[in-house]
């Protein structure tokens, strides 16, 4: 694989610190510093976004659990967080790779500037050679301003920098369609081309230390995914897979066939390691095929292999999520994912038509306003059925959000103005700052066939959406 990419590593912190001890497990740190290491030597760009300050600091604390004071978790973040910072240097220094630390809120990247600011530093940091470690900055994090947990974060990172793979690790190889614990039928997702389509099993959540679960690995796989990041969940306790996996993805780009693979074969594969030391994706490809060939052989002399029936060339088990074809970024992707909507506006579907059409959000389309925002803050599109005036279709159809917008009224003027037409903005409030109440470059459509507005800056949600043409 000649191609040089950009790779996203999210590490929750289960994954790397002990969750009864509240150790940092060296092991599969050290592991993880050699593979990125390792991409890093092969031409590829390499971010890692990290969990685990509050972890570390439980240890150097001698506290036994997390605790839920506000206050308190915040200033055991800053105390973890230099503990962190620090192991993760001293292992990179060790192979003498430069690392650097990047935290982030929401707050910093609601605003553009500061988002084109922390993309230029990614770009900058990556230009120079430097691995990014990324976290939430929990030390100044509120309820109101978090990513939430970070998966999130990671997914929100990947489409910053517009990676090519995003890589959750996690305590399980895959999704499974059922809990495989309870349910010895249960079959491994390989693959998933549509996540709308998905049926999977959610019901691992986060451990004691992190945040996360499983459902908050599929919201960041639709975020990573819209933005065209192929995202890749695998566990964590078996980071050398990685390349491997890498590789085996490289050759199957544009094959969009949902898989699932049956018990027996996961239980074999998942149950081998790669070695710790991978020179390059290239050796971690053949060690697959090695330890396939392998398989077969074994499966042969049971008698219970099908040649005819089994690919040649299986990677570790994981889940891979395939990007988007018409993928959402710069611009548009700030809109939708950097910003926290403060209101929803629902607006008829003649409105919806001419915001396809790309013209801009006219108050005569607006039906009804929800929520208390400013002039320049981000709200929610949604599109109802009207029946008269400011009446609308609440059930069959029921409203469905399709976009987010900057609007250039507030919460109150837009409910004394919506349904009039645009020359009577003033007679209405007695000033008129724009004829829309949104203009068409502030307004990104969730779905597929949204498109970027702004080249690309590197070289190499509502339950309900319906894709339009952004």
């Amino acid at each position: 694989m000649k191609k040089h990419l950009t790779i996203v590593i999210k590490l929750g912190t289960s994954s790397i610190i002990d969750e009864k001890t509240h150790q940092p497990l060296l092991s599969i740190l050290s592991t993880i510093v050699e593979t990125a290491v390792s991409l890093h030597k092969e031409g590829h760009k390499v971010v890692i976004v990290s969990s685990g300050a509050i972890g570390i600091a439980l240890r150097r604390m001698n506290l036994d659990r997390r605790p839920k004071h506000l206050p308190k978790v915040q200033a055991l973040a800053a105390i973890g967080q230099c503990h962190l910072m620090s192991l993760w240097d001293q292992l990179f220094m060790h192979l003498g790779q430069p690392v650097a630390q990047i935290l982030l809120t929401r707050n910093d990247i609601a605003d553009r500037t500061q988002y084109l600011n922390a993309q230029n530093t990614f770009v900058e940091l990556l230009n120079m050679g430097v691995i990014p470690i990324v976290n939430e900055n929990d030390t100044l994090s509120v309820t109101e301003i978090k990513f939430g947990d970070n998966d999130t974060l990671s997914a929100i990172t990947a489409g910053m920098v517009q990676a090519d793979y995003l890589f959750l690790m996690t305590d399980v190889d895959c999704l499974y369609d059922k809990n495989p614990r309870t349910n010895p039928d249960a079959k491994a997702i390989e693959v998933v081309e549509d996540i709308a389509d998905l049926e999977a099993d959610v019901s691992s959540a986060g451990s004691a230390l992190g945040t996360g679960g499983m459902s908050t690995k599929i919201v960041a796989a639709r975020l990573a995914t819209s933005a065209g990041v192929t995202t890749i969940i695998t566990r964590s306790s078996k980071p050398g897979n990685i390349a491997s996996i890498l590789g085996y993805a490289e050759t199957q780009r544009g094959v969009r066939t949902p898989v699932m693979r049956s018990p027996s074969r996961n239980s074999m594969l998942s149950s081998q390691e790669l070695p710790l030391r991978i020179a390059t994706i290239e050796q971690a490809a053949v060690a697959s095929e090695q330890l396939d060939e392998a398989l077969r052989k074994k499966d042969g002399m049971n008698g219970t292999h099908s040649p005819k029936l089994e690919a040649a060339d299986q990677p570790p088990l994981h889940t891979r999520f395939l990007p988007d074809l018409h993928p959402i970024r710069d611009r548009y992707f700030w809109l939708l994912h950097g910003l926290t909507p403060h209101g929803t506006l629902y607006i008829d579907s003649g409105a919806h038509r001419a915001l396809a059409d790309k013209a801009g959000l006219l108050p005569v389309g607006v039906v009804d306003v929800d929520g208390s925002f400013a002039q320049q803050e981000a709200v929610r599109i949604v599109v109802v059925k009207r029946l008269s005036g400011h009446e609308y279709e609440r059930h069959d159809p029921p409203p469905v959000e399709v976009g987010r917008a900057l609007v250039n009224y507030s919460a109150a003027e837009i409910r004394r103005i919506r349904g009039v037409r645009s020359t009577e903005i003033s007679g209405v409030l007695g000033y008129a700052d724009s004829e829309y109440v949104a203009l068409r470059e502030n307004i990104a459509f969730l779905g597929k066939n949204s498109r970027p507005s702004t080249p690309s800056r590197l070289l190499p949600n509502s339950e309900i959406k319906t894709p339009v043409q952004a």
